[in-house]
């Protein structure tokens, strides 16, 4: 009779597991649907807001030049002060951002300028302590001379990749006579370090999709987003949705004079 009774009792217990795991699926199915929904909702509703400032790295994190300086040669063109590295920075300064890509595209704001100051040059090189350590890629980039917005994309290529958690030093110069003379280079620099996609950032690119400049903004993923945003306003000049967004994530870092100048050239090196 013992015995009778412990086997019954064994075969309850061993029905209970399959019905408690048949129970956790049938809850965590629509749990995980909500979750999905959720993100979904919450990125498609986000909006760029002109009043909120990127977070900008912790005190001690290096810093470049967003605006170009006035250079020494009174034969340079004085609209050349005018050339600025469309990233967050603080007044003249440019700080670290990053990008989930390995060949990002770089964004600058290039002035009106004369034949004879239409030579440029891109320039990458790994950073460790603040110190520029190897040189990633260099080339020379000719200018249309008009004013507007330009974009530079690393070559896809393996040898120029961003590795993950590494800091690179761009610099991006204008040449107005001789480029071994540094009274005639005009520049702007800053800094740039890969980070790992992450799942939950890759889930919310997907639902923010095509709009991912909303999800890469919301994480703090600033060459991306400006890209992405750039990339479609480009495309769909005449919508103002996009125009606005572009506007206000340039408002957003301070750069109201140039947020409204239309995107004339693209090197896809």
């Amino acid at each position: 009779m013992m015995k009778k009774k412990l086997f019954i009792q064994s075969i309850q217990r061993a029905c209970v597991v399959p019905i408690l795991l048949v129970s956790m699926v049938s809850y965590l199915q629509p749990v995980q649907a909500q979750l999905s929904n959720f993100i979904k909702k919450t990125v498609s509703n986000s909006q760029l807001q002109s009043s909120q400032q990127p977070a900008l790295p912790r005190s001690g994190a290096p810093t470049g030049r967003r605006r170009a300086g006035a250079g020494r040669n009174p034969d340079c063109p004085t609209s050349l002060t005018r050339l600025t590295a469309l990233v967050p920075g603080d007044e003249g300064k440019s700080v670290l951002t990053s990008t989930v890509v390995g060949n990002p595209t770089f964004w600058f704001y290039v002035p009106e300028l004369p034949e004879t100051a239409r030579s440029a040059e891109f320039v990458l090189h790994l950073s460790q302590n603040d110190k520029d350590v190897q040189n990633i890629y260099r080339t020379p980039l000719a200018l249309l001379g008009k004013p507007g917005i330009i974009s530079i994309t690393l070559p896809s290529q393996s040898q120029y990749a961003l590795k993950a958690n590494q800091k690179y030093h761009w610099y991006f110069h204008i040449y107005c006579g001789d480029p071994q003379e540094t009274s005639d280079n005009f520049y702007v620099d800053g800094f740039v370090q890969r980070q790992v996609l992450t799942q939950a950032l890759d889930s919310q690119l997907k639902s923010a999709k095509p709009r991912e400049y909303i999800a890469y903004n919301a994480n703090n993923i600033w060459y991306d987003a400006l890209t992405n945003l750039g990339q479609l306003r480009h495309a769909n000049s005449q919508d103002a949705t996009l125009n606005k967004d572009w506007v206000d994530l340039l408002n957003a870092i301070g750069l109201q004079d140039i947020a409204k100048e239309p995107i004339v050239q693209h090197y896809n090196l």
